[in-house]
């Protein structure tokens, strides 16, 4: 394990439910995935996970707010006002309402899903620059790989006499 006092990013972010059941089915519509971890059970479950953990409100730890506040954890979203009427139609209710914070594009909302939990929709210009330029990066890698393979593939056969489009 690495001495480094950094956070490097967040490993989970949990949501409690009364209901795990219905938080299951309700963030797996707002996802479009199904969970791929239940504990102890997809039948009785009181964790699932997406990567954002759903757990049984029991489990909250002692001395938790029962309200909804506190650190807000903002997901990046192409569409922040689409995304908001989605997520009202739901079952949310909105907490923060659209707000263009300043010139540089930045837009932030939030709702209380349907279990009490605030969930924060942002689209930030900095997290799609990122992502165009990753994108790139990954695609530039994959062509340099299948050039790379049948460079070598095609040397191959032209060592073994057996590329017809060498000859």
């Amino acid at each position: 394990m690495s001495q480094s006092q950094s956070l490097r990013g967040f490993a989970t972010v949990n949501y409690f439910a009364d209901d795990v059941k219905a938080a299951r089915q309700w963030y797996g519509d707002l996802l479009g995935i199904e969970a791929y971890f239940q504990r102890p059970d997809a039948d009785n479950p009181q964790y699932v996970e997406f990567r954002v953990g759903i757990i049984d409100r029991k489990f909250v730890p002692k001395g938790a707010a029962s309200v909804p506040g506190g650190a807000v954890i903002y997901w990046h979203v192409d569409d922040a006002a689409a995304m908001m009427d989605k997520l009202k139609a739901m079952g949310a209710r909105e907490y923060e309402p659209i707000i263009r914070r300043g010139d540089a594009g930045f837009i932030t909302a939030a709702v209380i899903d349907p279990f009490g939990n605030v969930l924060g929709v942002m689209y930030n210009p900095h997290y799609v620059a990122k992502r165009l330029r990753v994108d790139q990066q990954s695609k530039t890698n994959q062509q340099y790989w299948l050039r790379k393979r049948w460079s070598s593939r095609t040397s191959a056969r032209m060592a073994a006499g057996s590329c017809a489009r060498c000859h």
